[in-house]
């Protein structure tokens, strides 16, 4: 497999760079370069082009996407750039004998509730939207994939995404952090989510997955995170109709499925860091 990586600044992005050293990674212009990583241009059809023929890829593995939700609220026609224009511009110039993997999110839901791959999609935000839209064009090709995931526990590429290292790095800075109470969502370590995202891509699966995992509550998962991490955390607790743009509730993805790539993972309480 010579697979390049779009999007190696997001937590999953990140953690598939330096756990998969073979992977060939790029990052958003506005984001630092580590480690010397290219970076990407998909505003650039004639860029797309020629990173396809400089490196013959057999697999594209595309974890790019802005995913602040306020931001993409504010800005909606930023987010449907970003979001899905990257993803046409980059499918329209992808050789069908290259298979694509999509990167996606549980934010295709929004209503209180388990989800499965038939659920129908009901997104609550402009990024949830946006997801929804590059769901379906990645669809359109027939060598492709899309996996879900819920909350990504693990590393960043600044210390500070992602909600292990937010908490990490406002524990250091002594600083408040408010946890959403009533927001419970599936949450897998990254390491796990990596080796099963590198076994999808080396499959022949098409359509769409779910990381299926138990849904978690915030306060719950913040709280042994604390404890997990020695943190010493000032928490501060509201709820979603505290805050100003919209939030997801209670999402648990599951899975019609059951082939040995499907098995759902066990809470975070249980499973190996």
């Amino acid at each position: 497999m010579k697979a390049l990586l779009f999007g190696a600044s997001s937590i999953c992005g990140y953690n598939l760079a330096i756990n998969y050293p073979d992977l060939i990674p790029f990052i958003p212009p506005n984001k630092s370069p580590q480690n010397n990583w290219q970076q990407l241009e998909l505003e650039s059809t004639s860029w797309i082009r020629s990173i396809i023929a400089k490196y013959q890829p057999s697999h594209i593995i595309y974890c790019h996407a802005v995913c602040d939700v306020e931001q993409c609220e504010t800005n909606p026609a930023w987010a449907q750039e970003i979001n899905v224009a990257h993803i046409e511009r980059m499918l329209n110039e992808l050789p069908q004998s290259v298979r694509f993997i999509y990167m996606s999110s549980d934010h295709v839901f929004g209503a209180d509730g388990s989800y499965t791959e038939d659920s129908l999609p009901c997104p609550i935000s402009v990024y949830g939207k946006s997801r929804v839209a590059a769901e379906t064009r990645v669809q359109e090709n027939r060598n492709s994939l899309v996996i879900r995931f819920g909350l990504p526990i693990g590393p960043s590429i600044n210390g500070r995404s992602g909600h292990l290292d937010w908490l990490k790095y406002r524990a250091s800075q002594q600083l408040p952090m408010t946890i959403i109470e009533d927001e419970s969502r599936s949450a897998v370590y990254t390491n796990a989510l990596c080796r099963l995202i590198m076994d999808y891509a080396e499959s022949e699966i098409c359509g769409i997955r779910h990381i299926a995992a138990p849904a978690i509550n915030r306060v719950d998962l913040a709280k042994y995170l604390q404890k997990s991490y020695n943190l010493k955390c000032a928490f501060k607790y509201e709820t979603r109709a505290m805050q100003k743009c919209p939030h997801l509730g209670k999402i648990e993805l599951m899975t019609l499925y059951s082939d040995a790539l499907s098995n759902p993972f066990p809470t975070i309480f249980e499973a190996e860091k």
